[in-house]
């Protein structure tokens, strides 16, 4: 069995927050601003995956996050 280490995140902005979903594992979570909401994200996957076996997950045992942020480009004349 291929074991992948990156778990995958999104993180977009929404109604004055930012809110990152993950792809492989079903962790939500939110904050007021990124360095929050990663840092919230960071906590939610660890205690998603605690006591989990990761190989079930088709995790390795070193998992890694890797975060993808979504924005709205904006006119620069604007």
């Amino acid at each position: 069995m291929n074991l992948s280490r990156n778990i995958h995140a999104v993180v977009f902005p929404s109604d004055g927050y930012y809110v990152a979903n993950c792809l492989e594992v079903a962790v939500v979570t939110q904050g007021v601003t990124l360095d929050e909401t990663l840092a919230n994200l960071r906590e939610a996957v660890s205690l998603h995956l605690e006591d989990e076996d990761l190989a079930e997950l088709g995790l390795a045992s070193d998992p890694v996050l890797s975060i993808i942020m979504e924005m709205e480009l904006r006119d620069a004349a604007a």
